[in-house]
């Protein structure tokens, strides 16, 4: 996963990507996905370019990028922490939680440290209201979670 490219090997590397489907409507989500995949988010060239191959507006892919959590306009960090502000985990502290990353990584939801190692999200619901508060990094889950885990969490990856 690649976060700084030039537009025009964007352009060149989305191409490549496109040439694997036909113009059809139904695949941009998994031409969304594929570019997910290969840059950590959606660069605006590369949106740039699936609107002219399927010959869908610009409005039309932001929406769905913005409509499906899975997909982003922006980078990540290297490490993705993803605080559940679900109602179980809210109700069990989860903003204390997002407030401690928020203090310990001096950013707020939605971005990057200026090594491009951390970022935080906060998200509506990871599907584990069972061991709520819950918060991931990248793709592991930690649930009955505390401040005190967050911070020896934060300070593992911190040494990788």
């Amino acid at each position: 996963m690649e976060q700084k490219c030039t537009d025009k090997r964007i352009k060149e590397e989305t191409k490549a990507i496109l040439e694997i489907y036909t113009q059809e409507k139904d695949n941009l989500i998994t031409i969304l996905n594929d570019i997910q995949e290969k840059y950590g988010y959606i660069p605006k060239q590369a949106q740039l370019e699936i609107s002219e191959y399927l010959s869908i507006p610009m409005a039309e892919i932001y929406g769905v990028i913005t409509f499906y959590s899975r997909f982003t306009l922006a980078p990540k960090g290297k490490y993705n922490i993803s605080i559940c502000l679900g109602t179980a985990c809210y109700v069990k502290g989860s903003q204390k939680l997002l407030d401690r990353a928020k203090e310990r990584l001096q950013i707020e939801p939605g971005e990057v440290t200026p090594d491009g190692k951390f970022s935080i999200d906060d998200v509506r619901c990871v599907g584990a209201c069972g061991l709520a508060p819950v918060f991931m990094v990248n793709d592991e889950v930690y649930g009955n979670a505390t401040v005190k885990q967050l911070d020896t969490i934060i300070d593992q990856y911190m040494d990788q």
